[in-house]
C-alpha cells in the first residue's frame, strides 16, 4: 500500500529583495541596531585612550578658554561675556558640520556592513546625526556650569528655542547627509567638497560676530540673512544661554536678536523637513546601486 503524497501548495508571489525598504521609518523600527551602530561609533572615538570619555569635557573647555583668552581679551572684540557667545554658536556649528561631514562619509566608511547585512542604509547617515548630537552632552554641561556661575537663569520660552535648534540641525543635516552620502559613493571627491563648504558655515552664522553687526552693515537687507537655517539655529541658542549672562538681558535680547527670530526658525524648521524628505527620496533613488559601486 503505497502512501497518498499532500498536495504541494505553489504561491504565485513577486520577488522581492530581502533588504528592508521603508527607508527612515525602517531604521526607527530596527532601533536596536541604530543604537548598536552610535555605540560603536562612540567607542571607536575614545579607542585605547587614557582618558577616554573625559576628552567630550577637556575639548569644549579647551576651546572656551581658547575664545575667552584670545578673542575676548587679547583681541578685545567689544562683545558682552564674549566667550559665552561664541561657545552657543560653537555647539550648533560642530553639531552640523560633524553630522555632515560623517553622514556623507558613513556609507563608504561601513560599506563592509553595506554588502554584507540587509539593513536599511539610511541607518549609516542616521547614527552619524545621532553620534554628533550624542556629543552635544558634554559640551551643554560646560556651558550650563559657566552660565549659571555668571548669574544666568533660565528662561523657558528660551529654553524651547534651545530644543527648537536642535531640531532645526537634526533635520537639515541628516537631510543633506542622505544626499551627499549617495553622492560619495559615486565619486568620492564629494567628501573634500564638503570639508571645503563646512569651513564657509563660521563664517555664515553670529558667531564670531553679533547678528547687531549684520544689521548695521546691511540693514533691511539682513533679513535675507535669516534664511540661513543654521544661523537662526545660533541665534536661537545665543538666546537661551548668553543674552542671560550679560549685565542687561533685556537690553541685549533687544539690540542682538531680531524681533522676528521664531518666525524665521519655524520656516527653517520646515526648510530641514524639505531636505529630509528631498534627501529620503534621492537616497532612495540610487539605493540599489550602491553596493555595486562600493
Amino acid at each position: 500500500m503505497t502512501e497518498v503524497e499532500a498536495p504541494r501548495r505553489i504561491v504565485d508571489a513577486p520577488l522581492v529583495s530581502p533588504s528592508p525598504s521603508a527607508g527612515l521609518l525602517e531604521v526607527f523600527r530596527r532601533r536596536y541596531l541604530l543604537r548598536l551602530l552610535v555605540r560603536r561609533e562612540v567607542n571607536a572615538r575614545y579607542q585605547a585612550s587614557a582618558l577616554g570619555f573625559l576628552w567630550s569635557y577637556i575639548n569644549p573647555l579647551s576651546q572656551l578658554f581658547i575664545f575667552w583668552f584670545v578673542m575676548g581679551k587679547i583681541m578685545d572684540r567689544g562683545t558682552e561675556m564674549f566667550a559665552v557667545h561664541v561657545f552657543c554658536g560653537l555647539i550648533v556649528v560642530q553639531f552640523f558640520v560633524e553630522t555632515f561631514n560623517a553622514g556623507t562619509r558613513s556609507i563608504v566608511r561601513n560599506k563592509a556592513l553595506v554588502r554584507k547585512m540587509a539593513v536599511p542604509r539610511e541607518m549609516f547617515p542616521v547614527a552619524s546625526m545621532m553620534v554628533s548630537l550624542y556629543h552635544i552632552g558634554p559640551q551643554l554641561i560646560v556651558l550650563l556650569i559657566i552660565c549659571v556661575s555668571c548669574g544666568w537663569t533660565p528662561d523657558p520660552v528660551a529654553l524651547l528655542g534651545f530644543v527648537l535648534a536642535l531640531g532645526i540641525i537634526c533635520l537639515l543635516g541628516t537631510g543633506l547627509a542622505l544626499v551627499f552620502s549617495v553622492a560619495n559613493v559615486f565619486m568620492r571627491d564629494v567628501g573634500s567638497f564638503v570639508t571645503i563648504l563646512s569651513n564657509f558655515v563660521r563664517f555664515g552664522v553670529p558667531m564670531i560676530y553679533p547678528f547687531s553687526l549684520v544689521e548695521d552693515r546691511f540693514g533691511a537687507a539682513a533679513g535675507y540673512y535669516l534664511f540661513n537655517p543654521v544661523a537662526d539655529a545660533v541665534l536661537l541658542v545665543q538666546q537661551a544661554f548668553w543674552v542671560g549672562t550679560t549685565s542687561d538681558p533685556e537690553a541685549t535680547q533687544a539690540i542682538h536678536i531680531p524681533d522676528n527670530l521664531y518666525s524665521y526658525s519655524f520656516l527653517a524648521l520646515g526648510v530641514g523637513f524639505v531636505m529630509l524628505v528631498i534627501g529620503q527620496l534621492v537616497f532612495r533613488r540610487f539605493e540599489n546601486r550602491i553596493p555595486e559601486r562600493l
